[in-house]
């Protein structure tokens, strides 16, 4: 059987923008436990930056992009959960999911629902995963109930409006921080029930009025440097500090003396691929994603749509912090 050929996003150095070069790639049959997917359209995450930038180091040449929606198109030996035909949705390592056709492991693989469109479905897998195993999964001491109050950096990205809107549906007091005052309104507008605009005021000091003391269970921190030490400061004693990205640069080294200081807190740094590591995994958590989008309980807000070969655009807006919701890349 011939080769199919697929346009597709490489770099062949870490660098900027300008490193996304648009080629043509030869797509082969998919192999024992593999699925070759022809795409619809394609998610942006800013994981995608950072194996870009070298933040995350690649091997190279690399074709970027974790998450994607389109149809099966043919399946290897033993994948028993898809078929030829299948709408289908992922997020997965290892990257390549800028391009039109892939090859790719099929654990991480979907079904997805009729009720879910394609871009919805490429715009979710990876934000909206990572917002359950967050909520359901990344946990303070005895856990998260109806009121307790959580904080969430980032609050009108992508990650972050589905958090809002998940949070609200599990009755969680969620406190958006953001840093415009549109992008709080955002966050308003999704769940948060409170939303600070941390370039104009101190998120530690708004926390504790908002809290009247307390602070919070946990804190949700994607941004990293620039967030760090002040999210210490929101916690409640025993609470949870759960960092899972680096936004604005890696943490830099602390000394766990710090810890207990500030309440003998906890702390995590959590990445998706762990939570779904597994085919058992990755369905669970897809499905609890599934069932409240399904349910209109969160809605996925596509802010951004960008063609294929204007993806080097794509990643300058995601680093100028100039988009909100989710983008994706179209085909």
């Amino acid at each position: 059987m011939p080769e199919t050929l697929s346009r597709a996003i490489q770099i062949d150095q870490h660098g900027g923008p300008e490193q996304l070069k648009l080629v043509q790639v030869a797509v082969g049959r998919p192999g024992p436990g593999e699925v070759r997917i022809r795409h619809h359209a394609i998610g942006l995450n800013f994981i995608d930056v950072y194996q870009r930038s070298g933040l995350y180091p690649m091997n190279l040449p690399v074709q970027l992009g974790m998450e994607a929606a389109g149809v099966v198109e043919a399946v290897g030996e033993g994948v028993s959960h898809l078929q030829v035909g299948d709408r289908a949705a992922y997020a997965s390592n290892p990257p390549g999911a800028y391009c039109e056709v892939r090859v790719l492991p099929a654990k991480c693989v979907c079904k997805l629902p009729d009720a879910i469109s394609f871009e919805v479905g490429a715009a979710m897998m990876l934000k909206g995963m990572t917002a359950q195993y967050l909520l359901k999964r990344t946990l303070p001491q005895g856990g998260l109930n109806p009121g307790d109050f959580v904080l969430f950096h980032a609050a009108a990205g992508g990650v972050g409006l589905i958090a809002c809107q998940w949070a609200r549906a599990l009755g969680l007091q969620l406190i958006g921080t953001a840093g415009s005052e549109a992008k709080c309104a955002m966050a308003l507008a999704n769940g948060a029930v409170a939303a600070i605009n941390y370039a104009a005021e101190d998120f530690a000091v708004r926390v504790k009025e908002i809290t009247q003391g307390k602070g919070v269970k946990v804190v949700y921190d994607s941004v990293g440097k620039d967030t760090w030490d002040k999210s210490l400061d929101c916690l409640q004693p025993f609470g949870l500090m759960a960092s899972f990205g680096n936004a604005s640069g890696p943490v830099a080294p602390f000394s766990p003396g710090i810890l207990s200081v500030k309440g003998s807190i906890y702390v995590t740094r959590q990445t998706l691929f762990t939570h779904i590591a597994t085919r058992e995994s990755t369905q669970a958590i897809a499905d609890d994603l599934f069932a409240v989008v399904s349910s209109g309980q969160v809605k996925i807000h596509i802010d951004q749509r960008y063609p294929l070969a204007d993806v080097q655009q794509a990643h300058r807006d995601l680093e100028a912090r100039k988009t909100t919701g989710c983008s994706i890349l179209t085909l």
